[in-house]
């Protein structure tokens, strides 16, 4: 600082020096021309170096002008009185302008600074925002802090957990005695000199942690906005997290609403049919023999109806814990779709079955018996929502590296609402959960199956006319022949 204001004096001495050496060998120029290049010069040094400068320069530009080019020349003596009119006016004149000018000067200079405070808290905000776990938030603030305000430190307490977060290389020097006191005092500390700053974060009238930043020259709104911004964030990731709480206990009583659900409908009506087989079985003294064979498969089927039940859902318990192993092999799709067709032809019945599949298609890289499980679960859902005379379509088609699998019913459609939910455990269609019998287990068992086949399943529906259940296998590039 010291060493520039000296430059400048030597600048405006070398100036005046440079524009008397100048006018002094010019020919026919008058005073006032010469008075008014002096105080373009000051004004220009007024501008760079301040007013100290500017101020010395037009004293000596007086005193220039008066022995130089005033009459008597050579002398300090000035002999027309209004010459000391002119040169108090151009004194009066060159020390206004100095100021003006220094004053434009500093206000450009606050205002540039208040822009880059400005864009420094823009990209502050926007990290602080990018964030939503309160414990990375807690930790990426002091961070977040030294690298915005290109700090040497910054440290956070938060006295609901009475620890500190820190950050930067200088970081275990801030006191964090005086943190602690400026949040139970809510008073900031401020150390202009050391560039050390201790701030309380408030969210309103109450202060909720305090700040420590070291290394950075900051205002007072500066670090005012600091605060605020950070007890924005602190306050928007604990409620983010707290929703996120509060979605997971609402879709934990929905999936508890829909497994009571399940249970009080699929195996209430099974149990209720064996309940009255058996009762009529023990209530006639000599049931005909017709009568005893009727009711007992109707024990028998409802039976095996109760075992299915439990199977798949302990089928699904074994695929989210993993516990099972996927014979990978080449698979011919064909062989997957005529192994699922064997096996739901009982339940099919005389329906109709349309199956398109593009020609050479190349084998995936499938386990037969797990992924035939999978397109048994389609087949069986479309089976049972369509009606009984409409067809199911079964394509397979060759896109990119994978296969694609569709099967499409002429069922009711499926709501654009539900579509993301009918893959969860338990769901069921809201207008088909009481008209068609499930367990709302097929379609995620399914998923799971095909997840584990590093594959994907998705669906398109329209109301009133139908859906498409589509999923993905990576095709086995190591097997030569298709089919």
């Amino acid at each position: 600082m010291l060493a520039g204001r000296a430059f400048g004096f030597a600048v405006s001495l070398a100036t005046v020096a440079g524009i008397t050496v100048f006018y002094r060998h010019a020919r026919d120029v008058n005073q006032t021309t010469i008075a008014l290049t002096f105080l373009l010069a000051i004004l220009a040094v007024s501008a760079v170096w301040g007013m100290a400068v500017s101020v010395f320069m037009s004293v000596v530009a007086v005193l220039t002008i008066n022995y130089f080019f005033l009459p008597p020349v050579g002398t300090f003596t000035i002999a027309d009185p209004q010459n000391w009119v002119a040169l108090l006016a151009f004194l009066v004149t060159s020390i206004m302008g100095s100021q003006l000018s220094a004053r434009i000067r500093k206000e450009a200079d606050e205002a540039h600074q208040r822009r880059r405070e400005i864009e420094r808290l823009y990209r502050f905000s926007q990290k602080l925002l990018a964030e939503g776990n309160v414990i990375q938030l807690m930790n990426a603030i002091p961070n977040y802090i030294v690298e915005s305000f290109e700090g040497g430190a910054a440290e956070l307490f938060l006295p609901q957990k009475d620890k500190f977060y820190r950050s930067g290389f200088g970081a275990a020097h801030l006191d964090e005695e005086k943190m602690k006191s400026v949040f139970l005092r809510d008073e900031a500390i401020f150390e202009s000199q050391e560039g050390l700053y201790f701030i309380p974060v408030r969210m309103g009238v109450r202060p909720i942690a305090s700040l420590g930043i070291s290394g950075s020259r900051l205002s007072r709104q500066t670090l005012d906005a600091v605060g605020s911004l950070v007890a924005i964030a602190i306050e928007r990731a604990r409620a983010v997290e707290k929703l996120g709480e509060t979605e997971a206990e609402r879709q934990g009583e929905r999936l508890k609403s829909a497994l009571l659900d399940s249970i009080a409908h699929d195996f209430r009506t099974p149990l209720t049919s064996i309940k009255a087989a058996t009762t009529s079985l023990l209530g006639e003294q000599t049931p005909a023999r017709e009568q005893t064979r009727e009711l007992l498969t109707i024990i028998n089927e409802e039976c095996d109806r109760l075992n299915r039940l439990v199977e798949e859902a302990a089928e699904m318990s074994r695929l989210e814990a993993g516990e099972f192993e996927l014979n990978l092999a080449p698979t011919p799709i064909g062989d997957i779709i005529e192994a699922a067709l064997a096996q739901c032809n009982t339940a099919l019945g005389g329906r109709s079955v349309i199956v398109n599949l593009s020609p050479n298609l190349p084998r995936v890289r499938a386990d037969l018996d797990r992924i035939k499980d999978a397109l048994v679960h389609l087949i069986d859902n479309a089976n049972i929502y369509s009606p009984k005379d409409a067809p199911i379509t079964i394509s397979a088609d060759l896109v990119g590296e994978t296969v694609t699998v569709s099967v499409a019913d002429r069922g009711p459609g499926i709501d654009d609402f539900e579509q993301g939910m009918i893959f969860d455990k338990f769901y069921r269609g809201k207008d088909q959960r009481y008209l068609v019998r499930g367990t709302g287990m097929g379609l995620p068992i399914a998923k799971a199956i095909i997840t584990a086949h590093k594959g994907t399943i998705s669906v398109t529906s329209q109301l009133g006319h139908g859906s498409v259940f589509s999923f993905t296998l990576p095709v086995d590039r190591n097997a030569g022949d298709t089919r």
